[in-house]
């Protein structure tokens, strides 16, 4: 049974440790939180103990952490854990900084412990089968990927404020899509960015809309289109394409019924949230943590995947402001 301490009880917090407790072979034995009641609460839901950091890194029955706390203490976090001999399991981003993000990928790589870090969409079914059919030759050689990523609205401005900015917050996502299906890194980046939604987002410093072109080093192209504004609810597709075919992977709905009538056929709009969108994907990216853990693997996105995702959205933020692509060395 592998014992889990858990940093941050908030929405994200509360899904990661409902799917741990579902897993079989872990339990949650410490939560952390700055927030004492939804601490208590979670705790108290799965029989966990209510602690802070130092005594919970402290104790060595905890083999592994989760970090589902805000933004701005996971690196610090990991690096705690990290230097304690506990495994890790992050919530992307690392950080916000890319010389933060070296500093935790260093200490993580002295204490030689595993991490792995939170992108749950490699880990959606439809996405994780057209992946597997990608290597399987299906569709020859990847030419094109497109990624169509579009929330249902605007989050709160105050979350806009301290998240970092589109790239980093929630194209970040996309960036890890789109390495692991082109298959190479791109070395180069073309954004542009709008003000479509609200014009209180411009005034916050950021944007909620975006269009973004990268190449790779043999040439093969990515298009990922984002909105902060999707009136039909929350859109994930992706269209790959390929030398003998193509692959594509829609937007799930509640139900699959259809009706059809003389004005229209007509079905269930998209799943409205990430929540629901991805609850499979979150299940099933915590057993594959656990899984590599217990077999003693190679995490399947390792905090190296967490870097460079950054290192792309760095590079958008900059060709967007400056108005030209940017090379990646």
């Amino acid at each position: 049974m592998l014992q889990f301490a858990q940093f941050g009880a908030g929405r994200i917090g509360a899904i990661h440790a409902a799917n741990l407790m579902a897993n079989g072979g872990t339990s949650l034995r410490y939560v952390v939180d700055v927030n004492a009641a939804a601490a208590r609460a979670l705790a108290g839901k799965y029989g966990a103990k209510v602690t802070d950091t130092k005594t919970a890194l402290a104790d060595p029955t905890v083999n592994a952490v989760i970090i589902a706390s805000s933004t701005d203490t996971h690196a610090d976090l990991a690096i705690a854990a990290a230097r304690a001999g506990k495994a890790i399991f992050c919530e992307k981003p690392i950080d916000l900084s890319l010389k933060r993000v070296d500093a935790c990928l260093a200490a993580v790589k002295k204490a030689g412990v595993p991490m792995f870090v939170g992108f749950n969409r490699r880990f959606d079914p439809s996405f994780a089968a057209l992946h597997a059919r990608i290597g399987k030759g299906e569709i020859g050689k990847v030419e094109q990927v497109i990624i169509s990523s579009r929330d249902p609205g605007l989050p709160p401005l105050a979350y806009l404020a301290v998240s970092g900015g589109k790239f980093r917050d929630m194209t970040i996502h996309d960036f890890d899509m789109a390495r692991w299906l082109l298959g190479e890194e791109p070395v180069e980046v073309f954004a542009f960015g709008s003000c479509l939604v609200d014009p209180a987002v411009a005034k916050a410093g950021d944007i909620d809309s975006s269009m973004i072109l990268m190449k790779t080093k043999s040439g093969k192209l990515c298009h990922i289109n984002n909105s902060r504004r999707a009136a039909y609810g929350y859109d994930q597709r992706i269209e790959v394409h390929g030398a003998k075919g193509r692959l594509m992977a829609g937007n799930r709905s509640p139900t699959t019924v259809e009706l059809a009538n003389s004005d229209a056929v007509s079905g269930d709009k998209p799943l409205y949230f990430f929540l629901e969108r991805y609850a499979e994907a979150y299940k099933a990216e915590l057993a594959a943590f656990v899984a590599a853990l217990a077999k003693k693997k190679p995490m399947p996105v390792g905090a190296a995947d967490g870097r460079q995702a950054l290192v792309l959205a760095e590079a958008a933020l900059k060709s967007y402001r400056t108005g030209k692509p940017v090379k990646l060395a």
